[in-house]
């Protein structure tokens, strides 16, 4: 049963609301700035996904301003946790620099040599299998990064068909959100809840492992084979040539990510060591190409609002949890997850006591099954839709476009992770 909300709650839903209408509105705005150029900035700027939630977070603060008065609202941001806004942005911005893109590229191109494919298809399959699997051991908005800067200078430059493009970012955002489910501290949803309900790398690896590796393989494969010949024919962009990286700098971009990594629950330690990065990479600009700073900061604004205003949603969400059993609270936190980002709905459920071992998997099986199917699902999308989004027509992802894409391999991950 339902509490009765405060007028603030009640504000906070609404504006939730709106902010979900504007995410599916986006290309609507980027067509009226073509259609009147001397508003142009305007439509552009509420055009951008990254900054609806920010928008709509700030007009929450105002209202409670209005409503409650100044110190009730700061009172209120203080209560919310930016570590994982901040930690994204870290993450991205060393993870897209180009001595991580080498290291990255590199063991791509050698499981694509190992595979018994054609050279365009193989390189492909293994960016949308080997590295969505690797975001479960550099994370995955690291994941997320890497995977769309590959696919972004090596195909989508090439000129794939816009329906590849759209079944390529689905599959991705599908891959990235169960691939990272192989440890405890990878996935946003899962570290909601790891240390509360003692789900450790071991149990993650027996309990999600398999499913997460045979899910995000099959996904790929079934996307390779069903554009083979559009991948067998396109003209896949190599990498210019450009100053080789001396070992000592790949080694310190790997350990600075790796740090990063270590300790992403102290804002204050890995935000010194992306400063340290910066420090380096404008020391040494031969070995770096653009740091991606804009998208970065992008991203963070974008999780930052959804904190904001995802903290006046658990009235009607953790009630919604409590009436459900297993097999409803699976296929509630899939459709839910495409609503609001996956660890919050993961996070409220962590708050419930006395819930089963099978209720538990269920809620979050369910949430990394369903956090593929629009921008807002899981954490690293918006980093992987900043990205790719100028690859694609009036430089927007349509998410409508994105959720018929991601549902084939969701069936994948739904099949995996709950019917077998």
């Amino acid at each position: 049963m339902l509490a009765t909300p405060t007028l603030i709650q009640t504000i906070g839903a609404a504006l939730f609301a709106i902010a979900l209408v504007h995410t599916f509105s986006t290309k609507y705005f980027e067509r009226l700035a073509h259609r009147t150029p001397d508003h142009a900035g305007i439509w552009h700027l509420l055009g951008e996904v990254e900054i609806v939630f920010g928008v709509w977070a700030g007009a929450l603060i105002l209202a409670m301003m209005l409503v409650a008065g100044r110190d009730s609202a700061t009172r209120y941001l203080d209560s919310r946790d930016f570590t994982e806004p901040l930690f994204v942005f870290a993450i991205m911005v060393i993870a897209g620099s180009r001595p991580i893109i080498e290291l990255a590229s590199a063991g791509v191109r050698a499981m694509a040599r190992a595979l018994p494919m054609p050279g365009s298809q193989a390189m492909y399959f293994s960016v949308l299998a080997f590295v969505p699997l690797l975001g479960s051991f550099i994370t995955e908005p690291a994941a997320m990064t890497l995977a769309a800067l590959i696919l972004r200078d090596r195909f989508f430059a090439a000129g794939l068909p816009n329906r590849l493009k759209y079944a390529t970012v689905g599959t991705l955002f599908v891959n990235i959100s169960i691939g990272g489910t192989l440890t405890s501290f990878a996935a946003p949803p899962v570290l909601m809840v790891a240390g509360k309900w003692g789900w450790d790398t071991a149990f993650m690896m027996q309990v999600f492992g398999w499913r997460a590796v045979a899910a995000v393989a099959i996904n790929a494969l079934i996307v390779t084979l069903l554009y083979r010949r559009e991948l067998a024919s396109l003209q896949v962009k190599e990498e210019r040539a450009r100053l080789a990286l001396p070992l000592p700098v790949l080694l310190l971009h790997a350990g600075l990510l790796a740090a990063v990594v270590v300790f992403s629950h102290h804002p204050a330690l890995f935000l010194g060591l992306l400063l340290l990065f910066l420090g380096f990479a404008t020391a040494y600009p031969k070995f770096q190409d653009r740091i991606i700073l804009r998208e970065g900061l992008l991203v963070a604004f974008f999780l930052a609002g959804l904190v904001v205003l995802g903290g006046q949603q658990r009235w009607w969400l953790e009630p919604l949890l409590r009436g459900m059993d297993s097999n409803a609270v699976f296929y509630g936190a899939t459709a839910l997850t495409a609503v609001t980002d996956n660890a919050a709905l993961t996070y409220l459920g962590s708050l419930v006591d006395g819930l089963g071992d099978e209720f538990k998997y269920s809620l979050v099986a369910g949430a990394v099954t369903g956090g593929g199917l629009t921008v807002i699902a899981n954490a690293p999308n918006p980093a992987g839709f900043s990205i790719l989004r100028r690859s694609f027509h009036d430089d927007a992802i349509h998410p409508w476009g994105l959720f018929t894409a991601a549902l084939i391999p969701t069936l994948v991950a739904i099949l995996f992770f709950h019917i077998l």
